[in-house]
């Protein structure tokens, strides 16, 4: 659960960084930020037009939440799935039974 939430972390980061900003401290940021307001208000993202604040819904983007939930539940499939075929192939790997 720890790494899939670090897998996660990487989409703050990489749009930080294309964005032209320091990845770690914009996500350093953002975490501040959700700790500071636990109640959800608002919705917190990176500021790549650098106006000077992360919530997305007064930048007026907006996201379908049902899309948004169907990416990260076909990442996650694929990502057990590679995870299951790694295991059968190590599992396999040396069993001669001829």
């Amino acid at each position: 659960m720890r790494a899939f939430a670090e897998a996660l972390d990487t989409i703050p980061m990489t749009l930080a960084e294309n964005s032209g900003l320091n990845p770690i401290s914009t996500l350093a940021e953002i975490k501040s930020q959700q700790l500071k307001n636990p109640a959800g208000r608002g919705r917190l993202g990176v500021d790549c037009m650098s106006k000077g604040s992360n919530n997305m819904k007064e930048a007026f983007v907006i996201d379908p939440l049902i899309g948004k939930r169907q990416q990260l539940m076909l990442a996650t499939q694929l990502c057990r799935m590679v995870l299951k075929v790694n295991n059968v192939i190590v599992s396999g790997s040396g069993d001669d039974d001829y």
